[in-house]
């Protein structure tokens, strides 16, 4: 036991699943490849670069020397900068804020259809955040400080001098940064501004009930934007009255088609197209994010590009990347003219987070101390052996005469008596006489 510990202490740590998966494409790599190597299946495998389960033991080993990224690279993912406490209190500077009505970045082309001898796992290179010199505005990137960790040193001297600031600080920070886009685009996503911005709020309360784990994430708002949207897009909506039905199209023509044709799209072709020609994910991130492989991903965005340029003539003569940065431009006017209801302040998020943890907590040990009672009441009142239940008298008819030899007669009687004074010798026994 001692040398199993040992061994899995000296494996270094794995990066996030997201990383995860990106490293494995990275290296063309797939999770074929991947599972035979470490000799596992191929759900296994994915089942780690989901974040459902870890690797452990000499798996762990193997996993993680198959995936090492190269060293040049290794800091730039590991190592986050800080967050001042100029940028945590709200005074940013033109690279840390964010606006209120943010722009969709401009989206990568679409690369060609993936084939057999060509990986498809390449991705196409990232676009830069589109910044906003407005005055009060902020960059439109939601990816554009996904990589910081707030609150946690960098390791450099420069960074060692700068204060570190609280969970409750950098919380905020995030939301302030991400939340109002974010409510954007789920309201692309679904329809329906209420949805989306609850949809927003119980992903940031889900945040920072979990933030030990967001805080270290290589993408916290993607983090919270992958919540938000799974939340967003849950077929139990259905059932309610308020959102069972999606609000009033824009009354532009433009804008309304481009609607409708987001609205009819399938959900999980919808939210494809939403990060890649929206968001602005490469290829990769984008099939992470749904959970898909990377050509199920490039067939999803296909399919819902020919779709929505059906009600768009200005798509369908356009070339691929030209059709990128058209969608790009249209679904961002289409953001930025609806107006979508302002999320809650961070402040009250976090106190309807905490407070709904503490009521479930509470009808947690509620539940299990009632359980706890019903149990010993039932095992103080339940007898200790079987006692048979006594059956109620009732009248009995129709019983036949009671069986076996009758009362004897007169003459049985005298002949009993015949037989037991005399002993019979010979024949004449056979036939007694009776006088």
């Amino acid at each position: 036991m001692t040398r199993s510990t040992t061994d899995e202490a000296a494996v270094p740590p794995l990066p996030s699943p997201k990383e995860r998966r990106r490293l494995r494409e990275a290296k063309s790599l797939s999770e074929e490849e991947v599972a035979a190597a470490v000799g596992v299946t191929r759900a296994t495998v994915r089942s780690w670069e989901t974040g459902r389960a870890s690797p452990r033991g000499r798996k762990r080993a193997l996993y993680a020397k198959l995936i090492a990224a190269e060293p040049a690279v290794k800091p730039e993912v590991v190592k986050p900068p800080v967050v001042t406490a100029e940028a945590a209190a709200g005074v940013a500077g033109p690279s840390a804020v964010i606006p209120a009505t943010p722009d969709l970045p401009d989206a990568p082309p679409l690369p060609e259809s993936p084939s057999p001898a060509a990986p498809a796992s390449d991705p196409p290179p990232r676009p830069a955040p589109v910044s906003d010199t407005r005055p009060g505005a902020v960059a439109a990137d939601d990816r554009s400080h996904t990589a910081e960790v707030p609150g946690r040193p960098s390791g450099t001297a420069e960074a060692q001098d700068e204060r570190r600031v609280s969970p409750a600080e950098a919380f905020d920070e995030l939301y302030a940064r991400t939340a109002p886009g974010l409510v954007r685009q789920t309201y692309l996503l679904t329809g329906r501004r209420a949805l989306a911005r609850e949809s927003v709020e119980r992903a940031f309360e889900l945040a920072w009930q979990r933030w030990p784990e967001v805080a270290v994430d290589r993408d916290p708002a993607g983090w919270v934007r992958a919540a938000a949207y799974e939340y967003a897009m849950s077929p139990w909506h259905r059932l309610r009255r308020t959102h069972r039905h999606p609000d009033a199209p824009p009354t532009e023509a433009g804008k309304r088609a481009l609607f409708d044709a987001l609205l009819d799209l399938p959900p999980a072709y919808r939210r494809t197209l939403l990060l890649y020609d929206g968001v602005g994910l490469d290829l990769p991130e984008t099939a992470a994010e749904t959970e898909a492989s990377t050509p199920a991903a490039a067939g999803r965005l296909m399919t819902a590009r020919a779709a929505v340029a059906e009600r768009l003539p200005e798509l369908a003569d356009a070339a691929p990347a030209e059709q990128s940065a058209l969608l790009q431009d249209r679904i961002g006017g289409l953001a930025r003219a609806e107006h979508v209801p302002v999320p809650r302040p961070a402040r009250a998020v976090r106190t309807g987070s905490e407070s709904k943890a503490r009521l479930w907590t509470r009808a947690a040990v509620a539940g299990v101390a009632l359980l706890i009672a019903v149990t010993g009441l039932t095992l103080h009142t339940a007898p200790t052996h079987y006692e048979q239940p006594i059956s109620p008298p009732e009248r009995v008819g129709g019983v036949p005469p009671r069986g076996g030899p009758q009362k004897l007669t007169a003459q049985d009687l005298k002949l009993q008596k015949s037989l037991n004074e005399q002993v019979a010798h010979g024949p004449e026994r056979l036939v007694p006489q009776l006088e």
